[in-house]
C-alpha cells in the first residue's frame, strides 16, 4: 500500500471518529437541555399547584406566588432597590396599566411584572437573565429621560415613570402625568360649585382642601410608548399642547417649548 493511500484512509478513519464525536457531544448537549427543561417544567408545575397570597407589597389583583417564586421574588426587588415593583395577579394583566396611575412613585422608577414570569424566572436561568437585563437596560433609558425632562424644565407636571415587563420579550415604557392645569382648575370648580350653597368660609376651605388634594387616577395621565425614544417624544408633545391651551406672556412662550431628544 503506498504512503498516499495510507495517509488518505488515515484522514478517512480521523474524519470519520471526528464527525462521530461531534455527533456524540451535540446529542449529549441536546439531552441536557431537554432534562433542564423537562426539570424547569415539573418544577413550575409543582410550584404552580402551591401557589398562594402573600405580602409582596404592591400588587395590582389577587396575585399569588410560591414559596420559591416569593423566595426569588424578594430578591429581585433586593437586586433592582432603586425600583419600585408592583406585582400582578394573571388575571390583571391588562388592566395592569390603566391602574399605574395610583402607583406612580416619584422618587422610583415603577416596574409591573405579572406573577407568572416571577415564577419562570425563579425556575428558568435564561429566562431569569432575559429580563433581569430587560428591566437593567429600561432602568438606564427612563434614568436618561427624566434628566432630561429636568434639563428642559418639562418635569414639573410628571408624577412617576414606570415600566411593564411584556410576554413577548420586550418592554412598554409610560409616564404618569398630572392632567392639564385646565382639568385641575375643573375638577377644583366643581368641589366649589358643591359647597356653594354653603357659607363663604366653608366655600374657601373646601377650595384649599381640592388643591391639596392627593392625585386620584382621575386627576392624571398615563402616556404609554414601545420606546424610549417614543415616550419622550409623546411626553413632549403632551406639555406642548398643555402649554399652548393655557394663556401664557411672551417670555413665558419661549421657554421650554423643545426637547433635544437625540442629545
Amino acid at each position: 500500500m503506498s504512503i498516499n493511500t495510507s495517509n488518505t484512509i488515515s484522514n478517512a478513519i480521523n474524519s470519520y471518529q471526528t464527525a462521530q464525536a461531534s455527533k456524540k457531544a451535540d446529542t449529549n448537549t441536546k439531552k441536557a437541555q431537554e432534562n433542564q427543561e423537562k426539570k424547569a417544567q415539573e418544577t413550575k408545575q409543582t410550584n404552580d399547584a402551591v401557589r398562594k397570597t402573600g405580602n409582596y407589597g404592591n400588587t395590582i389583583g389577587q396575585a399569588k406566588l410560591s414559596k420559591e417564586g416569593a423566595k426569588y421574588y424578594e430578591e429581585l426587588k433586593k437586586k433592582f432597590g432603586n425600583m419600585d415593583f408592583i406585582l400582578v395577579s394573571k388575571d390583571m394583566k391588562d388592566q395592569a396599566q390603566a391602574n399605574a396611575g395610583a402607583f406612580a412613585n416619584p422618587n422610583k422608577m415603577v416596574v409591573l411584572i405579572d406573577e407568572d414570569k416571577i415564577e419562570q424566572m425563579a425556575t428558568d436561568e435564561k429566562f431569569r437573565a432575559q429580563y433581569e437585563s430587560l428591566i437593567e437596560k429600561a432602568a438606564n433609558n427612563l434614568s436618561e429621560l427624566k434628566e432630561k425632562m429636568d434639563n428642559s424644565g418639562q418635569s414639573s407636571n410628571i408624577v412617576g415613570y414606570g415600566l411593564e415587563l411584556k410576554d413577548d420579550g420586550e418592554i412598554s415604557y409610560f409616564a404618569v402625568l398630572r392632567k392639564s392645569a385646565e382639568a385641575q382648575k375643573e375638577h377644583i370648580d366643581k368641589v366649589v360649585e358643591e359647597h356653594r350653597t354653603e357659607k363663604k368660609e366653608a366655600a374657601k376651605k373646601a377650595q384649599k382642601e381640592a388643591l391639596e388634594e392627593k392625585l386620584k387616577p382621575e386627576d392624571t395621565e398615563v402616556i404609554r410608548a414601545d420606546s424610549i425614544e417614543e415616550l419622550m417624544q409623546k411626553v413632549g408633545d403632551y406639555n406642548f399642547t398643555d402649554r399652548s391651551n393655557a394663556v401664557k406672556t411672551d417670555q413665558e412662550l419661549t421657554v421650554g417649548q423643545s426637547i433635544d431628544f437625540k442629545g
